[in-house]
């Protein structure tokens, strides 16, 4: 039977040092690597005279038929179809030509080979209306964030994956396999992403837990981001197409590595598999919204590291501003009428600005939360309690310009 092509390599090189090791038994080696006696002395000639290199295949002119695609291309084929069971014709021509491989055959070429050997099913005729393409302009403008469900683990627990992606390249920050979906977890996985990658402008994300509130009030977590200087966007509830790529790399994810075992021993298993597939989708997979590239090929850090320590929300405020420390229940009281901005700013600083008109704007950090409008409040009849006027606390929730349905 026949190496496999992703094998053949390591076994040839296994072969060459175990051959050359002084009183090597070469006729016994190429019983046991069950090779002939004149190839394994042409593999040595060639490692002798070319080393490692040498031993890379060498194309070959088809004796007959000079449409046909050499064999050992749709061995290769083949095999990058096993390794990858969710990737078609295109994927497979971008991944062979990215990796240097000469006279590839044409996607349909790949595509027929595929269906020859029962490999490929034919797709289902498309419906509805096709994705229309949206990305930002570059690395790190922003990032989509999401957990994609959760599933089982053979120990009893589940594993909660946590996917990050930049919009502009695809690529994948984070790839996690979290016990839960909390806040906990989360940070300082974030944390570790921006000591690598660096800090995004903004992050988009959904208004499910840690992240978001149903209600749409701030969060903890998203007050975090907010002293970082991380914008914070969330999408439309029940339109899971504003977070479209984080969408299809979901469906992706799937499709390579969730759908291809029956069971994950426990979570470190999980974390394992994620890893490895992470470094294939983004150093070897091609993305055809990258014309083939591939999502390393686009990436670049930004230039925002994390800073050594998290800044305090008073140092974004100004000599004329007037601060107010916020209690446990969420509220500061001001003129004798208590403020209420939410739980998530309890025992921080909000800074308010004259507006002008008997109005006061409310910052946290550079976030403006909303306004204090003293004429509003008594022509309503608001009493001891205050409600702020353009309020992003209780905001509906935001999603940036140029998202919707894009992949």
């Amino acid at each position: 039977m026949p190496w496999p092509i992703c094998d053949a390599m390591k076994l040839k090189r296994d072969f060459v040092e175990l051959a050359l090791r002084e009183g090597a038994n070469v006729r016994e080696l190429c019983r046991r690597f069950k090779i002939t006696a004149p190839t394994a002395y042409k593999w040595l000639g060639r490692y002798r005279e070319h080393g490692a290199e040498g031993l890379e295949e060498r194309p070959r002119s088809p004796a007959r038929s000079p449409g046909k695609t050499a064999a050992e291309m749709e061995a290769r084929i083949v095999e990058a179809r096993h390794r990858h069971p969710a990737w078609g014709g295109r994927k497979i021509r971008h991944w062979l030509l990215n990796g240097g491989t000469a006279a590839v055959p044409s996607a349909s070429t790949i595509t027929a080979i595929l269906r020859r050997h029962h490999l490929l099913e034919v797709p289902a005729g498309p419906s509805g209306k096709g994705w229309e393409r949206f990305e930002r302009a570059a690395s790190n403008e922003l990032w989509q964030m999401d957990f994609k469900g959760w599933i089982r683990t053979r120990d009893g627990g589940p594993c909660h994956p946590l996917t990050v992606l930049d919009d502009h390249s695809r690529f994948n920050i984070l790839l996690e396999a979290c016990r839960g979906e909390n806040a906990g977890e989360v940070r300082p996985l974030l944390e570790r992403a921006f000591s690598i990658h660096g800090l995004p402008a903004a992050i988009l994300c959904d208004n499910g837990k840690p992240w978001g509130d149903s209600a749409g009030a701030f969060t903890k977590f998203e007050a975090w981001l907010l002293r970082l200087g991380v914008k914070v966007y969330h999408g439309r509830p029940r339109h899971p197409q504003t977070q479209g790529k984080e969408e299809r790399f979901h469906r992706t994810f799937k499709a390579e590595v969730l759908s291809r075992t029956t069971g994950w021993r426990d979570l470190s298993h999980c974390a394992g598999s994620f890893r490895a597939w992470r470094e294939t989708y983004n150093h070897e997979r091609p993305h055809e919204a990258l014309g083939g590239a591939v999502p390393a090929s686009r990436y670049r850090i930004s230039q925002r590291p994390l800073p050594a320590r998290l800044p305090e929300a008073g140092e974004w405020y100004g000599a004329g501003d007037l601060v107010r420390k916020v209690g446990a229940k969420g509220a500061f009281s001001l003129h004798g009428v208590v403020w209420m901005i939410g739980e998530a700013f309890s025992g921080e600083e909000v800074a308010l600005r004259d507006a002008g008109e008997g109005r006061l704007e409310v910052f946290y950090c550079w976030k403006k939360l909303g306004v204090i409008d003293f004429a509003d409040h008594r022509e309503k009849g608001g009493g001891g309690c205050g409600v702020l006027t353009e309020r992003t606390v209780g905001r509906p929730p935001e999603a940036p310009a140029g998202t919707g349905q894009n992949v």
